[in-house]
């Protein structure tokens, strides 16, 4: 089937029979015919993969038919990776993999490898940082030309079709290749054999130097001196709202008194959720700026950014004790539960930020569009508080002129919060009758733990049993339907279908959402859970060095198994598994697990060494080893007021301390801890009681949460 070259197709939504083909005539679009898979694509369960199953590109998915294809024609593989919210990913698509011509130069000279970057971060990592490798840049989409033994010899990330502005343009860029191929065949071999040869040797643990409170300072002054004093963040455009930079400089403020800290990060978080970052009416983050004002963004939302920004706002919450920091954590988790869940539990995991063909018209607004919804009078009020211009603000993609549209955004939150919120909610009832970004309905086990992370801190800062009961059903879901007899995790779950191993970040991000679960319910099941996926974690991904492969030692063999240290768009999932293990070894008593975090420090050393600012994950671990930490039993009955007032009292504690809970009186709720100070309990007399510890020794047991905060706070 070649309708390729029509260039106003748009793949606007998909079903499981197919995917429905709209064509565009200025603007209009309607419904043509629902189009069936056309190459190897069909059956696939990803979103990604689904809408490019009717592309006249003939497709493989990741797989050892694609692989020994190319072995057997003896063809290079055309490896092209991306994800359904990815904007340039959807215009490559358009331009090229739509297009007759490039799809005929593929078909006959290349196997084509189409990948979905969040079923398979596995793959996806071990191309992106050989991507970094060869262009000293990244980012998707990712085009990737290799061996049939998967070994790289070119990379690059978005491709044009023809040649543009100097840059090489695909159709010109295969010709070329495929001529390499058949003529320079020892060169592209050896140059793809050393790129393996590489990715293999910087992913082996080199155990460095114990890092020093030294590296906490120095990230410090680095972010200090990266801060943007007018808008906030770091850094010039494009801006990323790297939620772990923030909770480590609160921490960090916190602990060193160091003021600087706390108001970089109170002011950048004001300045992200006046701007067009965030969605004014609907609620929830974009990805990323692509200016400095936090005015323009890639609209694309992930719930990744939902769950770290969230928890960066909860943490700035107990920071400053300003209300306006939990509200908007409070914003995002209601687009979340309302948006982004399953009818079963499990939260989706991203939408798009193309619709009707083009990128953020659901969200963009013409002065004319808000007036015909609101009237005269209320139109004035929201022209003027959503800074609203005859021109625009949003340029365009191709004429990169004005176009008339704007990217609602605040300069102050407004005064009167009651008119303001009926325009909000007017303008919101309006958009939802437009068509809606599409939803990948996907569920991933790492960004349902990050997610299940935030509600469950959320919940007791905001006071909203919502939340918990929404991140306990994400935790059964998990349990459920991707956990398997022998603990061991599944990636992804998509139509009914658990499958594809999971990984280093699904484990470490589930174990933090149960731990954070635990704290905010104190039900000991998760706890037991957690230390559970944590022996499990321990036996099928460590490095002999002691840090942990990204991939299951019993996973596919790639050409290299990735160690992360770097905290990029999300923490590495060693960070977030050494921060993991030293919380778990002090709520369990299980010292050998703090001496394992200490093996994943020393492997990371050398690198938190040379670029400390990009490890603040690793860093709020430090802060946490390092502070004043306690150990805090307290016992009594469920219902008890005194038993809640200390439980309460101890939330802005939970940073730095490590808590236990048993109630009196229920037989399947036991003390897990094996640690010295709980032989104290024999005091217990039925009474509420608080235990507080540290260093391995115990303050007297107390009755009332005012004597359970003074000992903390004179220990």
């Amino acid at each position: 089937m070649q309708f390729g070259n029509k260039s106003n197709i748009k793949l606007t939504h998909w079903k499981n029979s197919g995917i429905i083909v709209k064509f565009s005539t200025n603007g209009n679009f309607k419904k043509v015919k629902r189009m069936e898979p056309v190459n190897h694509l069909a059956g696939q369960k990803s979103p990604y993969l689904i809408r490019h199953s009717t592309n006249p590109v003939d497709w493989y998915p990741w797989s050892n038919e694609a692989f020994e294809k190319a072995g057997r024609e003896d063809k290079p593989i055309f490896l092209s990776i991306g994800y359904s919210a990815c904007h340039w990913c959807h215009v490559m698509e358009e331009e090229s993999f739509e297009n007759g011509a490039v799809a005929r130069l593929l078909n006959e000279n290349f196997v084509s490898v189409k990948v979905d970057r969040e079923e398979r971060p596995d793959i996806d990592k071990v191309y992106m940082t050989a991507c970094h490798m060869m262009t000293g840049s990244g980012g998707w989409p990712l085009t990737v030309i290799m061996t049939p033994e998967k070994k790289p010899f070119f990379a690059a990330t978005y491709i044009p079709r023809e040649n543009r502005f100097g840059k090489m343009g695909l159709i010109e860029l295969l010709d070329k290749i495929f001529v390499l191929w058949r003529g320079h065949r020892g060169q592209i071999n050896a140059s793809a054999e050393s790129t393996a040869t590489v990715l293999r040797e910087i992913n082996s643990c080199q155990q460095g130097e114990n890092v020093g409170a030294e590296v906490l300072t120095a990230a410090y002054v680095l972010f200090t001196d990266m801060y943007d004093p007018v808008y906030g963040g770091f850094g010039g455009a494009p801006k990323f709202p790297t939620a772990h930079n923030f909770i480590f400089l609160l921490r960090y403020g916190e602990e060193s008194g160091a003021e600087k800290a706390r108001e970089m990060t109170l002011e950048s978080l004001r300045q992200i959720r006046r701007g067009g970052i965030y969605d004014q009416l609907g609620f929830g983050f974009h990805r990323y700026s692509t200016d400095e004002k936090w005015l323009a963004p890639h609209f694309e939302k992930m719930l990744y950014d939902q769950a770290m920004l969230s928890m960066a706002y909860i943490e700035a919450y107990h920071a400053s004790g300003d209300p306006f920091y939990s509200r908007v954590a409070g914003e995002s988790f209601d687009y979340v539960l309302r948006e982004m869940t399953s009818p079963a539990g499990g939260f989706y995991s991203a939408e798009d930020a193309d619709s009707e063909g083009k990128e953020g018209r659901y969200y963009l607004w013409t002065m004319d569009e808000i007036g015909d919804a609101l009237g005269a009078a209320d139109a004035d009020f929201a022209w003027e508080i959503f800074n609203c211009a005859r021109e625009g603000n949003f340029i365009g993609e191709s004429s990169r002129e004005k176009t008339g549209e704007n990217i609602l955004h605040l300069t102050a939150m407004p005064d009167d919060a009651q008119r303001f919120e009926f325009v909000r909610r007017r303008l919101l009832e309006v958009r939802e009758k437009r068509v809606r970004p599409l939803k990948d309905d996907k569920v991933l086990v790492d960004w349902n733990g990050l997610m299940i992370a935030a509600l469950a801190k959320g919940a007791s800062a905001l006071d909203d049993g919502r939340y918990v009961r929404a991140a306990e059903r994400a935790a059964a879901f998990i349990t459920e339907h991707m956990l398997t007899k022998d603990d061991r995790l599944l990636h992804r779950w998509r139509d009914g279908e658990a499958s594809i191993p999971g990984n280093l970040d699904d484990y470490a991000f589930f174990i933090w959402g149960l731990i954070e679960l635990y704290e905010a319910t104190f039900k000991p099941e998760y706890l037991e859970l957690s230390a559970r996926l944590t022996e499990s974690l321990l036996l099928n991904f460590s490095d002999k060095a002691g840090s942990l492969f990204f991939s299951p030692l019993d996973g596919e063999e790639l050409i290299a198994n990735m160690l992360e240290y770097y905290d990029g768009a999300l923490p590495s999932g060693n960070s977030i598994s050494f921060y993991n293990l030293l919380r778990l070894g002090r709520m369990t008593g299980r010292p050998a697990w703090e001496d394992r975090a200490q093996k994943i420090l020393r492997c990371a050393s050398d690198s938190i060494r040379q670029h400390p600012h990009g490890h603040s994950m690793f860093l709020a671990g430090l802060q946490y080893a390092w502070s004043r930490s306690y150990e805090v039993v307290l016992c009594g009955d469920a219902s008890d007021t005194v038993l809640k007032n200390m439980i309460r009292g101890l939330r802005p504690y939970l940073n730095r301390c490590a808590v236990i809970v048993k109630y009196s009186g229920a037989q399947d709720d036991i003390i897990i801890s094996a640690a010295p100070f709980v032989k104290t309990m024999s005091h217990f007399n039925g009474r509420a009681t608080a235990y507080v510890c540290t260093g391995n020794q115990c303050s007297r047991p107390v009755h009332t949460a005012d004597e359970m905060l003074r000992q903390i706070k004179n220990s």
